[in-house]
């Protein structure tokens, strides 16, 4: 592995860590002030990880691209932007690192590293709702990619990870590789480990029609990074 592979992928698995213990932490979190009111914990929850994603594209993007999500390496690769021979290394990180920000979430509130969340997160309607959720996620990567300015695709996507926690009914992972780590733990923001597999079908199926959507769409659309 070359050293700037190394450093990448560090990048992809340290960004996808924090994102995780955002995640994660900021439900334990929102869980414990709510007082019982789910609305205003899931309010924190979505604030909380909207910013810390809007934060860790800005540090990361330079170095990886900011990825930090298999659908998002998957869909830049397909547009020429990363070199399949280096898709396996991203997505290895960001599994990795999504475990371990989990396991940092939880020592951070003294839980296990790592306990089976019995969450669910069934049905249809969630995983059409993760098919929209990443189909919109895909779309806004890509439409800010020709944007110049260095704020315009973190800022938009917090944004919409933000909003996207509310008009979903899953609440939008969009994420394979922080579908896995949820799994993980049996706190405010888990899922069923029997539902993991429904989600991210839902997720690439989402991935790939907006990929193809807007290369019709933009057919001049560079290749993008920043997920």
């Amino acid at each position: 592995m070359s050293r700037s592979m190394a450093r990448r992928v560090v990048a992809e698995a340290l960004g996808t860590a924090f994102l995780l213990a955002a995640v994660v932490g900021s439900g334990i979190m929102g869980e414990r002030l709510a007082g019982g009111n789910t609305a205003i914990a899931l309010l924190a929850n979505a604030i909380a990880t909207g910013a810390a994603l809007v934060a860790l594209i800005l540090t990361f993007g330079p170095v990886s691209g900011a990825h930090f999500n298999p659908v998002v390496t998957l869909a830049d690769a397909s547009q020429g932007g990363l070199a399949w021979r280096e898709v396996p290394g991203y997505i290895a990180a960001q599994v990795v690192g999504a475990f371990l920000g989990v396991a940092g979430a939880h020592s951070m509130f003294s839980q296990p590293l790592f306990f089976a969340s019995r969450r669910v997160r069934g049905g249809g309607a969630q995983i059409f709702s993760e098919f929209v959720a990443t189909f919109g996620l895909i779309l806004v990567i890509r439409g800010c990619a020709g944007v110049r300015s260095a704020f315009a695709a973190p800022l938009a996507v917090g944004a919409y990870i933000t909003g996207a926690y509310w008009f979903a009914s899953s609440t939008s992972f969009a994420n394979p590789a922080v579908t896995l780590a949820r799994a993980a733990t049996d706190t405010f923001s888990g899922i069923r480990p029997a539902d993991v597999p429904g989600f991210i079908v839902g997720q690439l199926a989402g991935a790939a029609a907006a990929t193809i959507f807007f290369r019709w769409l933009v057919p001049s659309a560079s290749s993008t990074h920043a997920g």
